[in-house]
């Protein structure tokens, strides 16, 4: 009897030191789903990152596009975050990028030309006079090889290559592109941005999701509140080009230094936000170029959703959505209407091949390419 009595209270004394131990964080999760073929017969696969708080992001191999990011809002409930499609067809068809990582040169370079160790270049121009986001098959339309999926104790991540050709769409040299997306269990989605070339090049990669953190784009984002660290901003010409100026925000609509409504100055009266229609500019980001700090921080009151992006680019460009306009039909059935969501891409200047006083995107043989950026989510 005394055995007995002995091993039912050493059970319970491990069941109650067992009770009084912390819960062991959970592994993050990956899964692996067929999401569709291109046109040429290529197989496209959709992969899920899970973290331990329910947060999820997807993102296929077509165009390493993100097509969904899923994080709770105040009340716990988790939600859609951003623009997208449910199926690869809407994807293969003409989009504003959703999700897409552009390049190999994201944004503007005017009429598609600029000059590179004497040698003048001429690339594809599918935007007006001017050259965008890499052209009419750029990164965003191309099957990336998945070099791999993995998870960690706190995190997983997803390895994505593309290897661009020398000429492809007029850019120098064959070049080769890493994108690695990480998910941790503190909910922020972390992008990795590597590249080597075999030739002197031009090279700038984004990403661009559109974002609502209300109710992912069936309703305006004009209430979301926004903060971007950034002293100036590069004005543009009526083709959305800049000037090379860098201007101070100062006494202008574009001074998110504070926590500021999106649509408490978007309809001011000034030329900039004419040309654009809205906001579609890039933003001079403080601090250095290299170093990962906080550059902007969006607030969503009715969620009370916040995302943090933090960056070592050295801009990032702010759109409001302006060319939505309702035709394109998204997850969910939603049509996308004008200013449904807004964007921030972290990138170098729009036209830097061309601006002498921008900082240089030129990238050399033996040289790594290499930028960070994280998009991390909370509640208030």
């Amino acid at each position: 009897m005394r055995h007995i009595h002995f091993s039912l209270f050493t059970t319970l004394l491990l069941l109650t030191t067992a009770c009084q131990k912390p819960m062991q964080e959970q592994t993050p999760t990956i899964t692996k789903e067929a999401f569709g073929f291109m046109p040429d017969g290529s197989a496209i696969d959709l992969y899920t990152l899970s973290n331990n708080n329910g947060m999820t992001v997807k993102i296929t191999n077509y165009g390493a596009i993100i097509t969904s990011i899923q994080v709770p809002d105040k009340a716990g409930r988790l939600g859609e975050v951003t623009l997208g499609y449910d199926q690869l067809d809407g994807y293969l068809e003409a989009t504003p990028y959703f999700g897409a990582v552009v390049g190999r040169y994201g944004n503007r370079i005017a009429k598609g030309q600029f000059t590179l160790n004497d040698v003048s270049y001429t690339l594809v121009t599918n935007n007006g006079p001017n050259h965008l986001h890499g052209g009419t098959t750029g990164f965003d339309k191309m099957a990336w090889q998945v070099d791999r999926a993995e998870t960690q104790a706190s995190e997983a991540s997803l390895a994505l290559t593309y290897i661009s050709p020398h000429g492809e769409e007029g850019y120098p040299g064959t070049l080769t592109t890493t994108v690695i997306y990480t998910l941790t269990n503190k909910n922020a989605l972390k992008i990795d941005y590597v590249s080597t070339t075999d030739q002197p090049t031009i090279l700038n990669l984004t990403n661009h999701t559109y974002f609502n953190l209300k109710d992912a784009g069936a309703s305006s984002i004009l209430d979301h509140k926004m903060m971007i660290m950034a002293d100036h901003f590069t004005p543009v010409d009526s083709t959305l080009i800049p000037t090379g100026e860098l201007r101070s925000v100062a006494g202008t609509p574009f001074d998110f230094l504070q926590p500021t409504t999106i649509g408490s100055r978007i309809e001011a009266e000034d030329e900039q936000l004419a040309y654009a229609g809205g906001y579609d500019h890039n933003y001079v980001l403080n601090g250095h170029i290299g170093e990962l700090r906080k550059v902007a921080e969006v607030y969503e009151p009715v969620s009370g959703r916040v995302m943090e992006v933090q960056s070592t680019q050295a801009g990032v460009q702010f759109y409001t959505g302006n060319f939505l306009n309702g035709r394109i039909v998204g997850r969910g059935g939603i049509a996308f209407q004008k200013r449904s969501a807004f964007c921030l891409e972290t990138q170098h200047y729009p036209d830097s091949p061309n601006q002498s006083t921008f900082p240089t995107v030129v990238l050399k043989p033996g040289e790594n390419y290499q930028h960070t950026t994280i998009y991390a989510f909370s509640m208030r």
